[in-house]
């Protein structure tokens, strides 16, 4: 057993119980269970992590400054790793899914506690192993995309290393990798605001991890909102 690793029978959330045993945790420790009962996801949703879906939460000792846009980065490490183990392509759904074949693979969830100018982060993913959530559509899994699919362990350690490795850049530094990885770069999309709903292309992300979209009126960056749908034509026409 890895002294990094913490292993649970269960648990309501890996994320949840990190962050109440925070003061107990260091930075690269990993909190992992195969039963999750009321997990997290973004906008409080709750996500279903029946077995053959990995759910982990990796503790990052960061500098305050850098918390902005991390779950971006998150997301370019958790592509890394996979795609380090298996012959697939991956991409980012900003802010926080990794997305395999148009169908999402992972989900990332970022919380954190401030300790003066220093964070401890605590980053949940949720990977769909060899089954996807139930009641979730347009999902996808490693074994429907490999015919070989890693174990726990070696995932756990490839997504571990891999984290570690990505904080140690900025976004800014990332951009680049980032804009290459950018799943909605260019779909028609439905976008939540929180006063409103607007239709516009994705135009990609800022140096600040803010999403653009190309309006009526002209560009505009977005810090947070919610993606509430792709528009079917757009991405059929994509694959085409």
């Amino acid at each position: 057993m890895y002294d990094w690793l913490c292993l649970l029978e269960s648990c309501e959330s890996t994320n949840t119980w990190a962050l109440e045993q925070l003061s107990q945790l260091k930075h690269g420790d990993v909190v992992f269970t195969r039963e999750q009962t009321a997990g997290r996801g973004q906008f409080d949703r709750v996500w279903h992590s029946q077995p053959g879906i990995l759910t982990a939460s990796f503790v990052l000792d960061l500098p305050v400054t850098q918390l902005s846009g991390f779950s971006l980065i998150a997301g370019l490490a958790v592509i890394q790793a996979i795609e380090s183990l298996l012959p697939i392509k991956l991409q980012l759904k900003w802010t926080n899914d990794v997305f395999a074949a148009g169908q999402k693979l992972a989900g990332i969830l970022c919380e954190s506690r401030l300790q003066a100018d220093q964070a401890r982060l605590v980053v949940g993913v949720g990977l769909n192993r060899i089954s996807v959530p139930e009641f979730v559509t347009q999902a996808i899994s490693l074994s429907q995309l490999s015919a070989t699919v890693p174990d726990e362990e070696e995932l756990l350690t490839h997504l571990r290393d891999s984290l570690l490795r990505f904080s140690q850049y900025s976004l800014a530094e990332l951009l680049p990798e980032l804009r290459a990885k950018d799943f909605l770069y260019r779909q028609i999309i439905e976008f939540q605001t929180s006063s409103e709903i607007l239709i516009g292309e994705a135009a990609g992300i800022d140096e600040e991890g803010r999403l653009l979209m190309r309006l009526p009126n002209g560009i505009e960056a977005f810090r947070s909102g919610r993606v509430l749908r792709i528009h079917k034509s757009e991405w059929e026409n994509q694959r085409k």
